[in-house]
């Protein structure tokens, strides 16, 4: 599996905001996840169900970007920053390193999180 297609595709639907979708499409069952700012996730399904939490919370996309991409052997890096305005009335500004690591079915089976402010 081409892991540079793969990082890719899933970081075009990131930019797109269909956030929730890219873990359904490209996550493992048993991927995990680790965050900079509150802990992670086990498995898929809890991946869904935080992503469609946070996506539900969102009262207003002001810009998803998406800066680079690089891939060494199964390891991706994508730098993003997400511009959100917040049901609550909150605003999120991340710029953020996201670190995918990929089995060989093209499956990603870590994802981490670092801040790049």
């Amino acid at each position: 599996m081409n892991i540079k297609d793969q990082a890719t595709k899933m970081d075009a639907i990131v930019t797109q905001g269909a956030i929730v979708d890219a873990v359904k499409q490209f996550f493992a069952e048993d991927a995990n996840t680790s965050d900079y700012g509150d802990g992670g996730t086990t498995g898929k399904a809890e991946m869904i169900a935080k992503m469609e939490g946070f996506a539900g919370a969102i009262a207003k996309v002001n810009g998803i970007t998406h800066h680079h991409t690089i891939v060494d052997g199964n390891v991706s890096a994508s730098e993003f920053t997400f511009d959100f305005d917040m049901a609550d009335g909150s605003k999120i500004y991340w710029h953020e390193i996201i670190r995918r690591v990929w089995n060989d079915n093209g499956q990603v089976i870590h994802e981490e999180y670092f801040n790049a402010a």
